[in-house]
Order: structure tokens, then sequence, then C-alpha cells
């Protein structure tokens, strides 16, 4: 996508539309800022103001990195070495002040209460801006309003629901029901979609456009157990005809893929002025990368991934456990960094006694000292996510503005075909759209032959999920929505040993979870981090306790 848009320096404007704690703030008619009597002047403010809503909607509770580029890593497929909330969510020991939830309830309620802001007073330009900017202005705020939401009931459940400017005296609010949350969602986005169009050109791509509204409806009702409706939802974005598939997966995440096809709605940057930027590559870079190497992956992740002739490395004769990385799914190695690869340009290997590698950035190649053995923050895995990590963010890797994905065709492809599935609908429709995702041509696997019963088709669409959306932000909910999360992350979280491979292959069950029981040298994988999940408590997020306290008619989620 074009860099462009929005004007992010207005988002620091926009600030003062958020409601204060101030006694009387809602009746003062500031001079020094934006107020209801004052802002909305005419239709390039109106502008303005939704512009800022997509700043305020990219918010990043960690490490200046976006939800879903960390989310993950609190996951069983990724690991955050910062000792942070989001660690102590991963290892199931959060309490109620944890700092990662809180951060994203906070700020979800400062993109809700300016969407309410402008809501509830665009009608005082409806006669001062054009009827296609009116609908169009009116629709986006629904959008952003709607999508916020569905990424606290994910989350959190219940919530207040607050769709208008609060008065100090209306703040005590109670959680609304979450299927009340999900009802209205799914109305707000299919009214929203009406009035959105297909695609923008020049400086509005990045919008949000008919097939986002579509797609975020088609998430929240897969998220929700609303089969038809995920189905449907999905469905329309397809017969959109806007999107197809990128045909080379690792470009989708880099600058050279941002006006993919692909995409149906990403988080813009822009690195002038610093108005908006992130730090994903100094976070995920390895150390000979100048990177932190803070987020890692999984060693049951790497495992996961199947052989390219569809099946598990438990079960194809293409493995070799001295081999491992070769004859797997091509979106291993395009996902995650594996010894004996070229990341960023040098030799990447992470067996303890390789002090030296390669240095490819210098004509002839060098031997350097391999800071991935000799560092002792060098990753703890033994593995490095690969995506969005682009060299051309090597003099400024702290300050990337890659945009970063939220929806992209693939998604939509796979709710199609899981929603398909537990409608116990399994016709050749479903069939297609798994298989256009696994055989895009740069990673051509095995297409799914026809004939499966609804629960060999249901373990393969969880296993593709995991293929396809790894480090996207989708493993917590789709942990929650298949109830697995109890298994999946309980027990040892494992990086590679340390000075060798694993010997044999791991059993890889039905979810593409991965058991080393069976392992012989299964005392030789790192032990990260031991976890727990308590099924009773943890598929929710803690209420932020400060909330509770402030607010009477708040009810935390049980047993925290």
């Amino acid at each position: 996508m074009n860099k462009k848009i929005y004007y992010f320096m207005i988002a620091a404007i926009f600030v003062a539309l958020s409601p204060s704690c101030q006694k009387g703030y809602l009746d003062k008619n500031p001079l020094s800022g934006p107020s209801d009597e004052s802002f909305f002047a005419n239709q390039d403010e109106l502008i303005l103001a939704v512009n800022g809503l997509y700043s305020a909607a990219n918010y990043a509770p960690l490490d200046n990195m976006p939800t879903n580029l960390t989310i993950d890593n609190g996951t069983d497929i990724g690991w955050d070495r910062n000792n942070s909330p989001l660690q102590s969510l991963g290892k199931g020991n959060q309490d109620s002040n944890n700092a990662y939830a809180q951060n994203i309830w906070k700020e979800s309620y400062k993109v809700i209460a300016r969407c309410n802001f402008i809501l509830d007073n665009i009608n005082k330009l409806a006669d001062k801006v054009t009827p296609a900017i009116f609908k169009r202005s009116t629709a986006e705020a629904r959008f952003i309003r709607a999508y916020t939401y569905q990424y606290m009931i994910d989350y959190f459940g219940g919530v207040p629901l607050v769709t208008k400017m609060l008065k100090l005296e209306d703040a005590q609010i109670p959680k609304s029901p979450k299927s009340e949350l999900v009802g209205f969602i799914s109305k707000e986005l299919t009214e929203a979609a009406v009035d959105l169009p297909n695609s923008y050109t020049g400086a509005d791509i990045g919008r949000a456009t008919k097939g986002a509204a579509l797609s975020i409806l088609a998430r929240t009702a897969l998220n929700n157990g609303k089969w038809a409706e995920a189905a449907e939802a999905a469905k329309a974005v397809m017969d959109l005809k806007v999107y197809s598939l990128h045909s080379n997966y690792p470009e989708l995440f880099s600058y050279s893929g941002q006006n993919s096809a692909e995409i149906i709605w990403a988080f813009q940057y822009l690195k002038t002025a610093n108005t908006k930027v992130h730090s994903t590559p100094s976070n995920l870079l390895s150390r000979n990368g100048l990177g932190f190497t803070n987020k890692v992956p999984s060693q049951s992740l790497v495992d996961v991934f199947p052989c390219t002739d569809g099946l598990n490395i438990d079960k194809s004769p293409l493995f070799d456990p001295k081999d491992p990385y070769k004859n797997r799914d091509p979106r291993l190695g395009y996902t995650i960094a594996v010894p004996g690869s070229i990341f960023y340009n040098y030799q990447f290997e992470t067996h303890r006694d390789s002090l030296k590698c390669w240095n490819y950035n210098t004509i002839p190649a060098t031997r350097v000292d391999n800071q991935e053995a000799i560092n002792a923050f060098a990753t703890f895995t033994g593995y490095c996510w690969k995506k969005y990590v682009d060299l051309a963010d090597k003099a400024d890797r702290s300050n990337s503005e890659l945009n970063v994905i939220q929806i992209r065709y693939a998604e939509i492809l796979l709710i199609y075909a899981e929603a398909k599935n537990e409608l116990n609908q399994l016709d050749q429709s479903a069939y297609d759209a798994i298989n256009l995702v696994r055989q895009r041509p740069s990673v051509n696997m095995p297409a799914i032959a026809s004939g499966k019963s609804q629960a060999e088709f249901r373990s393969l669409v969880h296993k593709e999920r995991l293929y396809e959306l790894a480090m996207e932000g989708f493993r917590q909910t789709d942990l929650r929505r298949w109830n697995i999360a109890e298994k999946a992350m309980t027990g040892n979280f494992y990086g590679r040993v340390q000075r060798g491979l694993v010997a044999a292959a791991p059993q890889i069950d039905e979810n593409g979870l991965a058991d080393y029981s069976s392992v012989p040298n299964r005392a030789d994988l790192r032990v990260i981090e031991v976890r727990t999940f308590n099924k009773n408590r943890d598929y929710l997020w803690p209420i932020p306790n400060i909330e509770v306290v402030t607010n009477s008619k708040l009810i935390q989620n049980p047993n925290y």
C-alpha cells in the first residue's frame, strides 16, 4: 500500500477529543483545543478527525509493536523474553494488574470514545459536507468502533458497551453480555459495509473498505461459533472479486508486497517527522542482525510444519532428524529463521559450538564472531521470527514504516473453510478455499483431496491456520475457539537442543500440538519456562483492577 495517507500529526490534536476526568469539562469550550462546539466546522476537519481514528486504533501495548505482532508470543507458539506482562499471560501467572491487558483495555476505550465523539457530532455537519463523505465518514467510525469491540470481546468476554459520549455521572456501567456485544458488532459492520467502497485510490488507500467490514464480521462470527454468519460474510468478501492471494508468500510481509491484492486492510506507517513507526525489526532480529531477539518462536511450532508431501514429520518418510529443515512446508522457512539458513545476510546458526559464521553483507563474504552462539541474549529458543523483518530497515531497525496487515484474503478463505465444515456443509467450495491457500505458487503444498470426514477436515483447517497465520495474532483466539488452550498452554515451553538436534520427530496430534514424551533426547531440549493454564480462569483475561475499583457496576472476570 502507498505511504501517503493519513495525516498522523492530527492524532496529537485529536487526543483532546477523549473524555476528561475533570469536573465540568463537557460544559467548557476551551480556547486552546477542539470541542464539540468548535471542531466540526467543515468537511476537511471531519476527514482529519476520522483520520485520527486510524492512528488511535493502531496502538502498541508492548515494545512499540502493534498488538497482532506481539500477542502470539504469549501463546504456545511464541515467547517474550523481556519478563513482561505478556510473558506473564503466556506463563499463566497474570493477575488483574497485568499491564499488557490493561493497555489494551485502556487504549481500546480511548478509540471507542473518539468514535463516539464523531458519531455524536457528525449530524451537525450534514449540510456542510458532501453526502458521499458524510456516509463514508460515519461508516468508518462505526467500523473502527466495531473492530475495537471485536478485539475486546476476544480477550475479555463481556465488557461495557458504550455507544455515546459519557458524562461523569453516567460512567458507572456494567458489562454487557458477550452475546449482546456480538450482535452489536455484527449490526454495525453489516450496516457500515453498505456505505463503504470496494477500494480506494491515491491518498485514501488504507481506509476501511466494504471488504474490511465484511471480514471483521466474518472473524467475529467465527470466534463466537456463529458458523452460518461466518461463512456468509466470508463468501461475501470472496464474491467482491477484489482480492486474490499474493503469489510470493514472504513478499507479503515486506515493503515490496505492500500493494498486494491479498491485503484487505493494514495499519499504515510513515517515517516522515517520525509521525508513525514501529520497532518490529529491532525486537525480532537476530543478534548478528543487531536485533534484540526478545520475541521468538517455539520448538513446537518449528516441528508442527509438515513435510512437502503434506504429512506431519512423525509420519512422513521425507523427514530426516539429522537434516530436520529439509523437505518441509516452505512457510516454515518464510516464517521462521532456522539454523543453516541465511537471515539478514548472515549465516544463521544457533548451535552453541558455532563460534564463527559467514557475513554476506561484505563482498566477498567474511567470517565473523557468531553472536547467535556467544551472546547471552541471543535467541533463547534457537529460532527467530522473519515476518516484517526487511533489509530495507537495516539502518534504522527501531523505526520501521512497513505497513502491518490486519486482514488478508488467506484468512477469509480459511474462515470460510472452517465455518462450512462446522456447519457440516463440507462441499467443494470449502476444499477450494483451503487449497487456494495451500497451493499459492511460492508454497505449493499438496491439495487436500475430497472425501474427508468432518473431524478430518477440522484437523486440516486447524493446522493450516497455524502454518499460514503464525505470528500474525490469531493463535490465542484459535486456541480459545477450539477449546484446547489448557492442553496447548500447559507444561514445558521448549527451545532447540543447544548442541545438537531433536533425535526423533515428536508426535503431532490432530490440532497440530507436539508431544515430546517419546523423543529419546527430550531432556536435551532447552526448557524456556514451565507454563500453567487454569481452564476456569484463563480463557478470559482479567479486567484491569483499576477499572473494577472505580466502576462499582463492573464485575471482574471469574477467579481473578
